[in-house]
């Protein structure tokens, strides 16, 4: 199952916001399967919501309280004065000195504050993702969007206003449809947002280590670079992000692409090992393929993955999960420039390819 449609796109450039993310990039992921005649269904947001039986789309107010500092969401949800200055730190829009960076409100047809009603719609729908691989007969689904790993419990970062990521996994584990939820998160920087979160639910004794509910983090990502650049470490607080480690933490450091598959397999070894006898009742995977040797943005150069290699890493998760009958939600994460969406396509297509996948078969790319 594929996850998406339109409403997520939003041209960063229409904020002046002058960031390379491509708002092509689902399209032409989706343009690419249609042309290899995939056998992936696609369902808008707005279904998946009917077919679900929910009322909204949207994650409620109370469901980024359960994640998130109170006071930070009333400021996302008060003055738009408020809500601006998140943004602007967010997407790192100003300096230390007051001044802009990649930032041209004279250049901007849409208001800064506006930008949340689009992330709010893009973050539930990581939710919907994992209600549907929950649901669904292949307990697979790919959701074109979302993956903001960064957020952190007071305040956005590296792009990430609210963290979707736990978000959703908080939800699902309060609606009681899934006790122990592994996230694998293969993005090229740190999920350390998603650190950050998960030790602040365990030290509120809201998820636990070894017993029910609990969230186990494993992170592939470049060893230096932001978020543990050097700047970043020292002004870091104790205690958070990014200080605070995932539960497995592989970092991968310049010139090791060959160590990388190796070190993943070894890395879901591990969270295998330290889930015991218990089974997760959902995997949600960060797919970021910002480590692509093409990525267009500057702080990914430290790794770069090929094409080759960005679509073994993918299958190998896949079939990790697949052999062992676990639900996987799979959030498309960081890529940038415009050559971004070509490893997801390609992972995609393989499994329309492969008959050993629930996906093989003839052409099925449904549109609402």
């Amino acid at each position: 199952m594929l996850l998406y449609d339109k409403k997520l796109e939003a041209n960063m450039s229409d904020y002046g916001i002058g960031i390379p993310m491509s708002p092509s990039r689902p399209g032409k992921i989706l343009r690419y399967l249609e042309k290899c005649r995939s056998a992936l269904p696609l369902l808008s947001l707005e279904k998946a919501v009917m077919g679900l039986g929910l009322d909204s789309p949207l994650l409620s107010r109370e469901d980024l309280e359960r994640v998130h500092q109170r006071e930070f969401v009333a400021r996302l949800y008060g003055e738009p004065r408020d809500r601006e200055k998140e943004i602007l730190k967010t997407y790192e829009l100003i300096r230390s000195d007051g001044t802009y960076n990649r930032y041209e409100p004279e250049k901007a047809v849409k208001a800064l504050g506006d930008l949340f009603k689009t992330i709010l719609y893009r973050v539930s729908g990581s939710y919907l993702a994992c209600r549907l691989a929950l649901e669904g007969r292949e307990q697979f689904c790919f959701y074109l969007g979302g993956g903001q790993h960064h957020g952190r419990y007071d305040s956005g970062s590296g792009f990430c206003l609210l963290n979707d990521v736990i978000l959703a996994a908080r939800k699902i584990q309060a609606e009681g449809r899934a006790d122990l939820i592994w996230i694998i998160d293969v993005d090229a920087h740190k999920g350390d947002g998603s650190a950050e979160l998960v030790k602040f639910s365990r030290d509120r004794g809201e998820t636990f280590q070894g017993r029910n509910p609990e969230i186990i983090t494993l992170s592939v990502h470049m060893a230096a670079g932001w978020p543990l650049d050097s700047e970043s470490i020292a002004g870091a607080e104790p205690g958070r992000a990014p200080l605070v480690e995932s539960d497995l933490d592989i970092p991968i450091a310049e010139h090791e692409e060959a160590r990388y598959l190796p070190r993943l397999i070894e890395g879901l070894g591990d969270l295998e090992k330290r889930s015991g006898q218990r089974k997760p009742g959902l995997v949600i995977v960060v797919d970021g393929v910002d480590v692509y040797e093409k990525d267009g943005l500057a702080s990914t150069a430290l790794i770069a993955l090929s094409k080759k290699q960005c679509l073994e890493r993918d299958q190998l998760i896949f079939s990790f999960l697949h052999d062992r009958g676990l639900p996987s939600a799979w959030l498309m994460a960081g890529g940038y420039g415009e050559d971004a969406w070509e490893p997801t396509a390609n992972f995609l297509a393989s499994l329309a390819a492969d008959p050993e996948t629930p996906f093989s078969g003839k052409f099925d790319i449904r549109k609402d």
